[in-house]
């Protein structure tokens, strides 16, 4: 029996990591695909049907690119910044719940690498070491562009992230738990934490905006003014590994959101889904599908959130630096600070007379 769990739980966890490598990489095909149907044009055609396998040129490309290193950087930091960048964005999935479970032999087994009860502080932690690899990039380059988008990226990630964290307490309060399964559970049957936290979801939205570097708030790296940002001494693999990890980012952030916010596995009407599917399939089978029906509703919603990252690059224009800090720390911070006080009044005054109402 536990030879047998601890194989699905492997495969659970090489689908899962190989999952997340194949959205990140055709997350690029993706938004040039829709820059391209924005700006009124085709987009990449050549490489295969729709350009489908311009990825695979790209990842040819940067490996046979030259590597090089500038001869005054600091060569074994310049050499891990990148790597790991690409070690912390690619570590946040662990923890995330991409399904319900899996019934095989009397086991059952999580859609999820590893179970945490401390998931959400995971994920936390893991994704606020992700500037420690710009940082080191920027700095080890022995470049003043490089140096100013490191600190740009260092000064934007710290203050919104407490904002974000901030729209997270609030998420907490009201679900008792620091588990994202316990939190993804709790909004079964549409109760969806979006109906509670619209004012949490726009916050922590926008701070994930700010934390991955995207438009409008990819200052660390914006070309009219610093050339390349934190990346501009770095070519092949090694800038790949810097441009992928932002896209690593998009996709977990995004998983992240949908599972805070819009129930994670969880879609209407899957209480009926899952009868009819036992009904037809048996208990085994039938849960199986219903797992596997979960999990392609949650990959749905993430890849929407991924499609929007794309929409909002290519729709609005990048801030000044002075306005990306001041709605970090006089605008977020204050009202995820708000967020929290109407959240636990909410709490203290309302749960006691919905509980007394449910029974």
């Amino acid at each position: 029996m536990e030879l047998t769990e601890f194989i699905i739980k492997g495969l659970i966890i090489l689908v899962i990591f190989g999952l997340t490598l194949l959205i990140a990489m055709y997350s690029t095909w993706g938004e040039r695909k829709v820059a391209a149907f924005i700006q009124d044009r085709i987009g990449p055609n050549r490489a295969g049907l729709f350009g489908i396998l311009q990825p695979l040129a790209d990842a040819g490309k940067m490996f046979f690119k030259e590597d090089f290193i500038p001869a005054q950087a600091n060569k074994w930091l310049f050499i891990a910044g990148p790597a790991l960048a690409m070690l912390t964005a690619l570590m946040a999935s662990a923890v995330i719940p991409f399904g319900s479970t899996i019934r095989y032999d009397g086991v059952e087994v999580a859609v999820q690498a590893v179970e945490a009860n401390i998931g959400i502080l995971y994920i936390f932690g893991v994704v606020s070491l992700g500037v420690y690899g710009i940082m080191i990039g920027g700095w080890a380059s022995n470049n003043k562009f490089s140096l100013l988008g490191a600190i740009r990226a260092a000064s934007q990630n710290i203050s919104y992230e407490i904002a974000m964290g901030m729209a997270i307490v609030a998420i907490l309060m009201m679900s008792s738990s620091l588990s994202l399964r316990d939190i993804v559970a709790q909004q079964h049957g549409g109760n969806w934490n979006i109906w509670y936290q619209p004012l949490g979801f726009i916050i922590f939205l926008t701070c994930a905006f700010a934390e991955c570097n995207r438009t409008p708030f990819d200052l660390p790296e914006c070309e009219t003014e610093l050339v390349g940002g934190y990346h501009t001494e770095y070519s092949s693999m090694k800038l790949g590994f810097y441009l992928f990890a932002e896209y690593i980012n998009m996709f977990i952030s995004s998983a992240v959101i949908s599972a805070l916010y819009f129930g994670g596995y969880n879609y209407p009407g899957m209480d009926w889904v899952y009868v009819q599917l036992t009904d037809a399939f048996g208990s085994v089978a039938g849960h199986n599908v219903a797992t596997i029906l979960g999990t392609a509703a949650f990959f749905s919603k993430a890849l929407f959130f991924v499609f929007f990252y794309m929409w909002v690059r290519w729709t609005l224009p990048r801030f000044r630096y002075d306005q990306l800090m001041n709605l970090g720390w006089k605008g977020l911070i204050p009202l995820a600070i708000l967020n929290i006080i109407i959240t636990g009044t909410g709490v203290l005054f309302l749960e006691p007379y919905f509980t007394a109402l449910l029974k």
